[in-house]
């Protein structure tokens, strides 16, 4: 696989949560490490998404927000 995001975070699929147009994917990359990323119901299916496969959260944004309490 190449792709031109420079962040792919390898992990597991944790959870998933489907809807009737989307789904919840929940990653673990790391123990107590999760990412969390909302993807198509056919995009989903189409990956063949289920618990425990090996899959990458890959990251491409031009903006990194931070926030504090």
């Amino acid at each position: 696989m190449k792709v031109s995001a420079r962040n792919a975070l390898k992990g597991k699929v944790k959870q998933v949560t489907p809807g009737a147009i989307n789904a919840e994917i929940v990653i673990e990359i790391a123990p107590g490490v999760e990412v969390t990323s909302i993807i198509t119901k056919s995009s989903y299916e189409s990956l063949g998404l289920e618990v425990g496969k090996e899959v990458y959260a890959i990251v491409k944004s031009t903006d990194v927000l931070i926030g504090i309490d």
